[in-house]
């Protein structure tokens, strides 16, 4: 793929929270064409996330938690989503350990790795 993909610049738009950025790349389509391109990229750093199952009430535990971008674009209610977390320099079964105890009140016995996310 590197040889599709020529970054022509970037820019830091913002570096609070999580770093914004915008860059002006050059990409080579399947014609074999090249295009310019501008993208900005959000990161937050990695995260996990688990569904935790409860065999006792055949069911999965969610959480519902207060999103503001979703609140300014209408949505009144909290959001029903997955339990997860940054690692914040954990790796990932640690942070998922104490998401789960600080966002649904479990301590979680046994987990297993599914497969690893993108959000895009």
């Amino acid at each position: 793929m590197e040889d599709r993909i020529r970054v022509r610049s970037e820019e830091i738009l913002s570096d609070d929270w999580a770093i914004l950025k915008k860059t002006v790349l050059d990409y080579r389509r399947r014609d074999g064409q090249w295009e310019t391109q501008i993208r900005q990229t959000y990161d937050r750093g990695d995260g996990a996330v688990i569904l935790p199952y409860d065999p006792l009430r055949s069911t999965v535990l969610l959480v519902r938690q207060f999103r503001y971008p979703a609140y300014v674009t209408g949505h009144r209610e909290p959001l029903i989503e997955a339990c997860a977390g940054l690692l914040d320099e954990n790796d990932p079964e640690t942070a998922i350990r104490k998401e789960a105890e600080e966002e649904l009140g479990y301590r979680l016995k046994d987990i297993e790795r599914l497969f690893s996310p993108y959000m895009s």
